[in-house]
């Protein structure tokens, strides 16, 4: 068997995994309505379409002297096809079957839309940190201007508490959320002479 042999047959499995990752991405975007609003997951699904495209013309060109068609290139990239690009076709190949075998497993868990970050309800989550913290300050100012202290500085602690935890929650959490986080209740504990809980500092 030679080099091109061992190229068209993975350069097809590539081209049908890709396409099969295509439609795995956009089938649940059109289905959603997400396939303009979520640029990710649609652009995700362009980048596999080309390279599906690419190594399906390859396969066919490869193919078509067979049947006597498109002899001149068809037979030159069958010459062209050493060992190097084989082999590297061979790997593409098994990362695509690789990626198969993942989704399988993991079809209860992430599916879809899922698979990328849902812009709407990115936006969502700002609209609330917004609403969250536009609240606290109008409060505290309404107290403030009334000579009610107190209820001023419950006001700005709850608005802090509330937007460290969203932005925990809006940047996904983990050490960097929890960072940011932690900072901001400091910073808002340095300012006041609170600490973490709200109560005065001794």
């Amino acid at each position: 068997m030679e080099w091109w042999h061992v190229g068209l047959t993975a350069n097809t499995i590539i081209a049908v995994s890709y396409t099969l990752i295509v439609l795995a991405i956009v089938r649940p975007l059109i289905r959603e309505g997400q396939l303009r609003s979520n640029v990710l997951g649609a652009t995700t699904a362009a980048i596999f379409l080309t390279c599906a495209v690419h190594h399906g013309a390859h396969s066919l060109h490869m193919t078509l002297p067979w049947f006597g068609v498109d002899l001149v290139e068809g037979l030159a990239m069958r010459t062209a096809w050493g060992w190097p690009l084989a082999i590297w076709d061979v790997v593409g190949a098994i990362v695509g079957v690789y990626y198969w075998s993942l989704r399988r497993a993991y079809s209860g868990g992430v599916s879809g839309p899922q698979l990328f970050e849902d812009v709407r309800a990115r936006e969502q989550q700002a609209l609330e940190l917004n609403d969250t913290v536009l609240q606290g300050l109008v409060v505290a100012r309404m107290a403030l201007e009334m000579g009610e202290q107190e209820k001023a500085d419950a006001a700005l602690d709850g608005a802090i508490v509330a937007a460290s935890q969203m932005i925990t929650d809006l940047i996904g959490g983990g050490e960097h959320g929890q960072g940011i986080s932690a900072g901001l209740l400091r910073h808002s504990a340095a300012v006041t002479g609170r600490d973490d809980t709200g109560a005065p500092r001794s």
